[in-house]
């Protein structure tokens, strides 16, 4: 882990208006192009399947060598453009009995194993069809299935058809019980951490909130010998989003002041840390769109911001 800290992560996650086709279109270039502008250093695309019910993940299958261009081309247009790009891919719930990633489990054997299955086969042709990118995800917020097992043979299968560096991204509340950090190459988490308990907390609470969240990971990275990503950082337009900054809820424009305060905090406390070397920030959309998304980057002001932090020596 001695050689991480000259490889410092300013991300932005480019997310999608419907199952990533946009990513395989011209737009996807321009898109890079806006969140290069900011600072950014690196982008992330979230490549889907969905669960179903009976452990299934389903999926289109496509053969090697004709991989769609929803995976293939942001890979090309970060890379054309100087940019690195992580492949962070997703299950969707929706539809499901699942209430969100971090729910789900089974229990009958079958579902079970019908789930290891079909889990290994789309992560593994992902990966394979993603093999040229600069960071791959074997596994998102899929914390209640932490067999060490199966997620031992699922890195190893990876590791067979890609040479990008590895991680797993963790929830925030249980990267701790995460058994298989060794065999990933960075420590991986939603950094959607609590930083305050009230939602009137001024700057030098959000600080001292931070330092401890720094603290703890810095007690539990050490030992493991592993550095830190943020797979995910993001704050709503919310008076709460210090409190909860999971929650997609939005107080609108009034509550753009405390969606700055929090931003500038997390980025300036990740930049004092040696041992975490940056973050993916949730989400940026491609295309020019009137609606304003939940967790939005492009106002004025956040760009202004990002571009701030970012570009500071």
């Amino acid at each position: 882990a001695q050689d991480g800290a000259h490889h410092h992560v300013d991300g932005i996650t480019i997310s999608t208006h419907g199952s990533g086709r946009d990513w395989g279109t011209d737009v996807i270039g321009s898109t890079i192009d806006e969140v290069r502008a900011t600072g950014a250093s690196w982008v992330c695309v979230h490549p889907y399947a969905w669960i179903r019910n009976d452990g299934t993940v389903e999926f289109r299958r496509f053969e090697p060598g004709s991989a769609p261009a929803h995976l293939i081309r942001p890979i090309d247009e970060a890379h054309r453009r100087g940019v690195k790009i992580m492949i962070k891919p997703h299950l969707g719930y929706w539809g499901s009995a699942f209430a969100w990633r971090g729910a789900i489990t089974f229990t009958a054997p079958e579902q079970l194993e019908r789930f290891w299955r079909t889990y290994t086969d789309w992560i593994v042709e992902v990966a394979a069809a993603c093999k040229d990118a600069d960071a791959f995800v074997v596994g998102t917020e899929l914390d209640r299935l932490l067999d060490e097992a199966h997620w031992r043979e699922i890195i190893r299968r990876v590791r067979e058809v890609t040479q990008a560096p590895l991680t797993y991204a963790a929830n925030w509340t249980d990267y701790r019980h995460v058994p298989f950090w060794d065999a990933l190459d960075v420590i991986g988490i939603q950094a959607y951490f609590p930083i305050a308990d009230t939602p009137t907390a001024d700057e030098s609470v959000l600080r001292e909130g931070w330092r401890r969240r720094m603290r703890e990971l810095r007690e539990f990275a050490e030992p493991l010998d592993k550095f830190v990503v943020f797979t995910e950082l993001g704050y709503n337009r919310s008076f709460s989003t210090a409190v909860e900054p999971w929650n997609a809820k939005m107080d609108g424009d009034e509550a753009e002041a405390t969606q700055l305060a929090c931003m500038r905090v997390a980025l300036e406390s990740i930049r004092a840390e040696r041992l975490v070397l940056g973050a993916f920030l949730w989400k940026w959309f491609p295309g020019r769109t009137r609606r304003v998304h939940d967790f939005y980057l492009r106002s004025s002001s956040m760009l202004r911001l990002l571009k701030e932090v970012w570009t500071r020596p």
